[in-house]
């Protein structure tokens, strides 16, 4: 299988909101890489798959450093659709809000098989691998290596823990089941 180590729609988003991202750049790039990595896995290989998979990519979570919140599955899906009407593809903002409205439910999405692969792209990624979904573990290791952690997983959980002493009661808004 054949490594996206570049891709330009998600290096334009990325670069246009590298400011936000401040320290955490590499890291959230190289989590997205990887994610797109893994979806491009489960996919009909096309261009408009990817390129959906790698806009929802760009912003499935950059609300975390955009709006400084755990909660940021709504101003994630507005920064999206903002820019797919920027780029004039606004047809595709289905598609692309249920990628990130539904990355972090727990069971699988049966209505959409982009959703479906983005969701288990990133549960890919955030279990470190663990949960493969049927992928190969050497690939998984090959993506990993290319594109290395650079300090993701353990601002997630820095993140989550401070999320958790402001939200004692709403700890991780983002999952769904």
């Amino acid at each position: 299988m054949e490594i996206i180590r570049q891709h330009q729609l998600l290096d334009i988003i990325l670069e246009m909101h590298k400011p936000a991202l401040a320290a955490d750049f590499k890291a959230y790039k190289n989590h997205c890489y990887r994610v797109l990595n893994f979806y491009a896995f489960f996919v009909a290989k096309n261009a408009d798959n990817l390129n959906k998979g790698a806009i929802a990519t760009a912003f499935h979570d950059l609300g975390i450093w955009t709006d400084n919140t755990l909660d940021y599955l709504p101003s994630s899906m507005k920064r999206a659709n903002e820019y797919l009407a920027e780029i004039q593809h606004s047809f595709w903002q289905e598609d692309v809000c249920l990628m990130i409205d539904n990355h972090h439910k727990i069971t699988p999405f049966h209505h959409n098989a982009l959703v479906e692969a983005f969701r288990k792209a990133d549960w890919l990624d955030v279990s470190l691998g663990l949960l493969a979904f049927g992928l190969n573990r050497e690939f998984i290791r090959t993506i990993q290596r290319e594109f290395p952690d650079a300090g993701f997983h353990l601002r997630l959980v820095q993140l989550s823990l401070a999320n958790t002493l402001k939200h004692p009661l709403r700890p991780l808004p983002i999952f769904k089941w």
